[in-house]
């Protein structure tokens, strides 16, 4: 039995609330159960010097966490001086997961950045950064269409992500934290709508694992990723 209550193959609650800022060019609210992310995405006409004057465009990210994201007061890394290795592990993680499905010569030279900053941890805040940061991509390029800025839609495919691990033995999807914090194994699966592969991470925290159980996992995160990207279409129609 999950702590939670859930099936095996069962996602947590989901909701994408679009608009949630007034300023940014794209933005929302996404929760996956009690992980509450905000992804903001603002458009640039520039973009970084090493792809100046190629015509391609950029996609990067960044993410945080709040203070009291956690059970915990975490110190703002501001406050310290520089970000932390797993900050800037997980903001390139979003930043490549989000550009693989970008046509950058269609989105032509300039520069989208998708923040996403942790409102409330309970596990999974990476997978939710890049499922709430596509949303919020798109709809800045929607902006940039409705302009006539693109005329093309840069935007392949959704990109969405979920965490499965073994917990208690069993293969399980979408971890929360009583259950990231206690699995045998845990693995971060990046894909696109279409059921492509954009990255797996996966490691054996507790015990190892065989390629049945490994396929098993893949099982769970299309089932789940086809449920996000869903959620993702319904809330940009």
């Amino acid at each position: 039995m999950r702590p939670s209550g859930r099936d095996l193959n069962e996602m947590r609650a989901v909701s994408i609330e679009t608009g949630f800022t007034k300023h940014a060019e794209g933005s929302c609210l996404i929760k996956m159960g009690d992980t509450h992310v905000l992804c903001t995405a603002t458009i640039e006409d520039r973009v970084p010097p090493f792809i100046k004057g190629s015509g391609l465009g950029w996609v990067t990210a960044e993410y945080g966490m709040l203070p009291r994201a956690t059970n915990t007061r975490m110190r703002r890394e501001a406050a310290s001086g520089k970000q932390g290795g797993r900050t800037v592990e997980i903001q390139r993680l979003i930043g490549r997961a989000l550009r693989a499905g970008v046509d950058r010569v269609a989105l032509g030279e300039r520069q989208i950045t998708v923040d996403c900053d942790v409102i409330q941890a309970d596990g999974g805040t990476r997978c939710a950064s890049i499922t709430g940061g596509w949303v919020a991509l798109r709809l800045a390029v929607n902006k940039l269409m409705k302009a006539g800025d693109v005329i093309s839609d840069p935007l392949l495919d959704p990109v969405a992500a979920v965490s499965c691990g073994i917990y208690a033995g069993q293969p399980v999807l979408d971890l929360d934290y009583p259950e990231d914090s206690e699995a045998g194994v845990d693995g971060n699966f990046i894909m696109t709508g279409s059921g492509k592969l954009i990255e797996v991470q996966m490691s054996a925290e507790g015990s190892v694992f065989s390629r049945a159980q490994m396929d098993h996992l893949m099982d769970l995160a299309e089932k789940g990723v086809a449920e996000l990207a869903a959620a993702q279409k319904a809330a940009t129609a």
